[in-house]
């Protein structure tokens, strides 16, 4: 504004006082993002743009500040410290005390787990860019071809833990097959710097190698489709494992239009192969509930370290969203989140009221109950993991978790029934 009412000729080009590159934030980030943006480049407003990109109206700093208690501005300074790697490190260290601090004020915790998905997602952002000018200045040039960078499993359903492993990719423009050693071999280096980057800040390298080191997890737009047709035409037992890895995915760096567009059509290829989704089913179920005889708790007894705790990951929450994943994906449903997916799926009518909420609650309820036990083992200098002494819980906390643990094991029968037809 001052430079248009002080030193600019009324037909100057708007492209020659404008500032450049225009940084925006989405109306559906939260607020901390926008001030965080603010407060490192110094900036007093900032453009909102809406799902398309169309601007959506302006967030001034003050008014944002005005907003945010003392507290929440020093979280937010610690999260959104300048991007070196000793800078990244800082934020990931960070989140603990930020979820800590989110937890107290009785934050749901899977609003918790979204800030912390939104945070790990900033920081690969931060990170690919990171290694792109560093090879551009060692002279390896710029990307070849433009890329997006895809986070999976509970990055990409933005249910993230404390610690969540690498589990990555990338989608690449498509390019001519006689160009593929050069561009391919750019491309392997930048995952190579990533992953080992990600993993000295503290995402640790994923032992499945779901990684974009991993040729299995870097492909172009059309290769990724074909990979998938082969996924679903094969049906083998690690092609099933391999899909279900990969169908949570969400963009976090790059062109998030190639993200949109493999997800349309991984939906589309699904609806033509009934018999790959029932595939899925078996994978999904195959797992089930912390529940024993009498509906009582189910303990861990093969792992010494972990007996007599509860597994609320893998025997909890993991039913329940690997369920839902499957109803989502034979709806045609584009959500990702377990609860958006939920959320859409009672709007179609697949699911009824009593069963939405049934399935809210047990999710909600058994993510604050991992998240507390995983800021506590943190405190207390223990490995942070998937498990929770029962003891740990209040009688009526550990009624609930076996009211939602029902709630989960009926949803699986019912999905098992509907794509398999058996009663049992």
């Amino acid at each position: 504004m001052r430079r248009v009412a002080l030193r600019c000729e009324a037909k100057a080009p708007v492209s020659d006082i404008m500032t450049a590159p225009v940084r925006t934030v989405s109306t559906g980030d939260y607020l901390y993002t926008a001030i965080a943006a603010m407060r490192r480049f110094g900036w007093r407003h900032m453009p909102v743009v809406d799902s398309h990109g169309r601007l959506a109206g302006i967030i001034e700093r003050h008014e944002a500040l005005a907003m945010a208690a003392e507290q929440t501005v020093r979280l937010i300074d610690a999260i959104s410290h300048e991007g070196t790697l000793d800078g990244l490190h800082a934020v990931k260290a960070a989140q603990v005390e930020v979820a800590d601090a989110l937890f107290a004020d009785h934050v749901p915790a899977p609003e918790i787990q979204q800030m912390l998905t939104g945070i790990n997602r900033d920081i690969h952002r931060r990170v690919v860019e990171l290694c792109v000018a560093g090879m551009a200045e060692e002279g390896l040039g710029p990307p070849p071809v433009e890329f997006t960078l895809i986070v999976m499993g509970s990055g990409g359903r933005g249910e993230s833990y404390l610690y969540p492993d690498q589990d990555n990719g990338f989608i690449l423009d498509n390019y001519p097959d006689e160009d593929h050693t050069g561009i391919d071999g750019w491309f392997i280096e930048l995952a190579g710097r990533m992953t080992q980057q990600l993993d000295s800040i503290g995402f640790p390298l994923c032992r499945g190698h779901v990684m974009a080191t991993n040729p299995v997890w870097r492909k172009t737009r059309g290769q990724w489709r074909d990979q998938i047709l082969g996924w679903a035409g094969r049906r083998s037992t690690v092609a099933i494992q391999l899909a279900d890895i990969f169908f949570d995915f969400r963009a976090a760096a790059g062109r998030a239009d190639f993200a949109t567009e493999l997800r349309r059509d991984v939906l589309t290829m699904l609806k033509s192969t009934p018999a790959f989704l029932q595939a899925l089913e078996h994978e999904a179920t195959r797992f089930g509930v912390a529940l024993g005889w009498f509906g009582r708790l189910r303990t861990e007894t093969e792992k010494p370290q972990y007996k007599g705790e509860v597994d609320l990951k893998h025997a909890g929450t993991m039913p329940l969203v690997t369920g839902v994943r499957l109803l989502a994906m034979r709806a045609g449903i584009e959500a990702v989140g377990t609860l958006a997916r939920i959320a859409a799926l009672h709007a179609a009518g697949v699911l009824q009221d009593d069963e939405q909420d049934y399935l809210c609650g047990a999710f909600e309820h058994i993510t604050g109950l991992l998240l507390r036990e995983q800021i506590a083992d943190f405190k207390a200098g223990r490995e942070v993991g998937n498990y929770v002494l029962p003891d740990t819980m209040s009688e009526r906390e550990r009624d609930i978790l076996v009211d939602s643990l029902k709630a989960i094991e009926t949803f699986q029968q019912r999905i098992h029934h509907e794509f398999t037809g058996e009663v049992f």
